[in-house]
């Protein structure tokens, strides 16, 4: 079985600039894990993650529905990424996201006592969508939309945009668009 991780994060954000003192942080880490072999979507897991340098807003709470009540409970970003690697292999399993933001929010906000909690072999999923379809790159729900494939869930809720984006990818290899080419750095071990 070769699996495939599919993560989607939320993060604080705001309307315009963040408050003084204040920054982008991951407050939700939604998992799918993928069958690259048998296009199953095996898992879903969403873990809810207490931010340390901002509070959630009005407008982070209409965008993802998550309220700072919600986040409050949830579990330091460090935790995390422990239950990553420990329950999710991330260290050693490929893994892919829609666009470079999820990759590059994990880059910022790790440190200091918080390992990485990824490998180095990350997909692109928008970018090998937009090569292998031929179009320019699109947000997950228009490309869902596009391929004819139904939104399942929330937009914006981590968990069911992963979910979404494995339902894209896997739609991608029975295409033949997600090939070893198109995958890069990740080719050699995901199929």
């Amino acid at each position: 079985m070769t699996l495939l991780n599919v993560v989607d994060v939320e993060a604080t954000c705001w309307a315009g600039e963040p408050p003084p003192g204040q920054r982008s942080e991951i407050i939700e880490i939604g998992l799918c894990v993928l069958d690259l072999v048998s296009l199953e979507r095996l898992e879903k897991c969403s873990l809810l993650v207490r931010p340390e340098h901002s509070e959630v807003s009005a407008f982070c709470t209409q965008l993802t529905g998550l309220t700072p009540e919600k986040v409050a409970a949830g579990i330091p970003f460090r935790e995390a990424c422990e239950i990553l690697r420990r329950e999710f292999s991330s260290e050693s399993r490929p893994w892919a996201s829609w666009g470079d933001y999820d990759r590059k929010q994990f880059e910022r906000q790790y440190g200091g006592e918080v390992r990485y909690p990824f490998g180095s072999r990350h997909v692109n999923a928008k970018q090998v969508y937009a090569s292998g379809y031929g179009l320019r790159r699109r947000g997950m729900a228009r490309a869902l939309q596009r391929k004819a494939c139904m939104l399942e869930g929330i937009h914006h809720c981590g968990a069911d945009d992963a979910w979404n984006i494995a339902a894209l990818i896997a739609r991608m290899v029975r295409d033949g668009v997600w090939s070893r080419e198109d995958r890069g750095q990740a080719a050699s071990s995901i199929l």
